[in-house]
Parts: structure tokens; C-alpha cells; sequence
């Protein structure tokens, strides 16, 4: 497995060890100990799964008193996936990292707690598979206006396809302290 740091610091990028063969291949999603020697330690207590069609976008999500850390991957298709640093003390606060995770490059991406986190589908359809450090707390739901222009992502589709939740979050600068992931040092 070969781990590649980012820009915004605890935001890894992950390429696990794939074994093929004629028949197709295998590889570890996850393994605890492998994991934690690469600085990952989070205990994940959640698995999701969703499944969406070309252009869909979601995001920008996080959970503000009990925030999440995430690992994420894509089962089948191609997504462009997003991080935005939300911890206030961060010297990145409000930057974002992308890539492009697909079933085709088995990338996967670590997203520390503190990070608001969406993503939107290239291919026809999707499987979006993230563990998750924390349960999922609808009351504790938060988020940031996806094309927030503050925050400034790049996103490669020009005609999402939004949910009602995710159309109306604020923009970064009108989020108090208070409503932004409680991440302590």
C-alpha cells in the first residue's frame, strides 16, 4: 500500500497493493494494523454505501459535535471527491483537496475529522463505498454551500444534480465558530 500526503495536513491519499491475475483481482479495502502504521488510527464504527447516477452531487457534509473521520472508495464508476478543511485553528482553513477515485484505480481517500467532505459522479453511475469514525447523527448534520465561492472548487460537471439539502447550505463565511466540526487539538 503506498500512502501519499496532501497539501492539507492528515488528508491522505491511499493506493492499497492490488493482486491480478487472469481471473481479475484482490486486494484489502482495510486493515487495522496496516492502516495504523500509516497514521490512520480512527476506529471506524459505520460502512455506507450509496449508489448515484451521472452528475449527481453531494456535499459539502459534516457532523459538527461529533464529527467523523472518513475512509472512501469507489466499488464501481468514477467520482471526483472533495475535502474542504474546516478546522479553524488550521493553517488551510477553508482550502480543498480533489481527486478522482474510480472501481478502475482503487484510490482511496482519508479524510480526518474536521473536514467537510462531497462528491460528484463522472460515469453513469456510481457505487460510493466510506467508513466512517462516528455514527451518522441527523440532528448533528451540517454543511457548506457546495459552490460556495470562497471556497472556489473546481467541479467538472457544470449542471448538478442536487438535493434540496444540499442546494440550500450556507456559504462558509456565514457559519459561526459554533456550527463548524468541534474538533479538538
Amino acid at each position: 500500500m503506498k500512502v501519499h500526503e496532501t497539501s492539507l495536513t492528515g488528508l491522505l491519499i491511499i493506493e492499497p497493493k492490488i493482486y491480478g491475475d487472469s481471473r481479475g483481482f484482490f486486494t484489502e479495502t482495510y486493515q487495522q494494523q496496516r492502516y495504523g502504521e500509516a497514521g490512520i488510527d480512527d476506529i471506524f464504527v459505520q460502512d455506507n454505501l450509496s449508489r448515484s447516477v451521472k452528475n449527481t452531487l453531494r456535499g459539502l457534509h459534516f457532523q459538527i459535535n461529533a464529527p467523523q473521520a472518513k475512509l472512501v472508495h469507489v466499488l464501481d464508476g468514477e467520482v471526483f471527491d472533495v475535502a474542504v478543511d474546516l478546522r479553524p485553528e488550521s493553517p488551510t482553513f477553508g482550502k480543498w483537496e480533489a481527486l478522482y477515485l474510480s472501481g478502475s484505480n482503487m484510490r482511496q481517500f482519508f479524510i480526518p475529522k474536521g473536514f467537510a467532505h462531497g462528491f460528484c459522479v463522472i460515469s453513469d453511475t456510481a457505487l460510493f463505498s466510506y467508513k466512517c469514525s462516528a455514527f451518522y447523527a441527523p440532528d448533528d448534520e451540517g454543511g457548506v454551500l457546495w459552490s460556495d465561492p470562497a471556497i472556489g472548487i473546481q467541479w467538472p460537471i457544470e449542471a448538478p444534480i442536487l438535493s434540496e439539502k444540499d442546494r440550500a447550505y450556507p456559504l462558509l463565511k456565514d457559519l459561526t465558530t459554533d456550527k463548524l466540526p468541534q474538533v479538538s487539538p
